[in-house]
């Protein structure tokens, strides 16, 4: 079902429409300049990560285990996942 290319980097557990920021819980490590896809019910886009911040501090990279929030393009939904593409 996923492309090999891909793999699992964490699942989305809250969305903030106005500033369009998802909150991630991480099982992998994440960095900015990755290009992810985010894939749910309905939710389906890709996009490099261009931002990303732990407790409103900006960080360039981040482990597994971590809470992120990751500025989106579009919006997604709790439990939609997030994957990394090689």
């Amino acid at each position: 079902m996923t492309d090999p290319k891909m793999e699992v980097v964490g699942r989305v557990s809250g969305f903030f429409a106005k500033p369009s920021v998802a909150v991630v819980k991480l099982s992998a490590p994440l960095k900015v300049g990755d290009t992810v896809y985010l894939k749910g019910h309905t939710t389906d886009f890709q996009q490099t990560v261009d931002s990303m911040q732990i407790e409103h501090q900006p960080v360039q990279d981040a482990t597994g285990g971590d809470t992120v929030g990751l500025k989106v393009i579009a919006r997604c939904r709790k439990r939609d996942t997030i994957y990394v593409l090689a």
